[in-house]
């Protein structure tokens, strides 16, 4: 189903201490109730991000939610000084009020409390640079509607579970994806599902089983050889 919102009436707390955020619509969180910082971290910048080799990464999200993968991938490229350009697409964006309740930045430094503000802050449909190593577009669309011609390096697809989205992780979108992939592309997702990861090989991926972070089994990543 494509949501009609997302009516938010609570922040929860994850096993990590992290907060996430419920919609009452699909009765689904944003991330795992099992840690949103430590599966984040897992999924999308450990067997993602840290596997591309390009010093100038141009990085697709599906799903940009709380800003939590956005703000885990400037800190990596301010760590590795990587230059990123980051794409993300969310129809629905979280309020400014919500934003102010997320604690992702507590364990850092003011630096990085401020990239997370401004993260947030910043105006959509715009390239703008964040930090030194980090440029973000948050674009107001799902992707489904997404029709630009840019090629990416890599690709976080965090988009809600194929129980409630099914749309979105069909070989069609699949197909999609890997069009806008560069060369030697990595895509990651957290679900490690066959009807998923059979979507993705005929799509043109070749796909990898991978261990999941704490709470799940697997997870899926998907590379574009040529």
């Amino acid at each position: 189903m494509l949501l009609k919102s997302k009516q938010i009436n609570q922040i929860k707390y994850t096993e990590d201490g992290s907060t996430t955020l419920y919609v009452p619509e699909i009765d689904e969180t944003y991330h795992s109730i099992h840690g949103a910082v430590q599966e984040s971290l897992h999924i999308f910048i450990n067997a993602g991000l840290k596997e591309c080799k390009e010093q100038n990464i141009n990085i697709l999200e599906v799903g940009f939610g709380t800003g939590l993968n956005a703000f885990l991938a400037l800190i990596e490229a301010e760590k590795s000084n990587k230059n990123i350009v980051y794409t993300t697409l969310e129809k629905y964006p979280v309020s400014e009020e919500i934003v102010q309740q997320l604690n992702y930045t507590k364990t850092y430094n003011a630096q990085y409390q401020e990239y997370f503000a401004k993260i947030h802050s910043c105006e959509w449909g715009k390239t703008q640079k964040i930090s030194s190593h980090f440029s973000i577009n948050k674009i107001q669309c799902d992707f489904t509607h997404y029709n630009d011609l840019q090629q990416y390096n890599v690709i976080f697809f965090d988009a809600f579970s194929p129980e409630k989205q099914p749309e979105m992780w069909s070989e069609k979108m699949f197909e999609k994806l890997y069009k806008h992939c560069a060369a030697d592309a990595i895509l990651t997702t957290y679900c490690a599902k066959g009807a998923v990861r059979r979507a993705m090989a005929a799509a043109g991926f070749k796909v990898e089983r991978l261990n999941g972070p704490v709470g799940k089994r697997e997870i899926l990543r998907g590379r574009k050889e040529i």
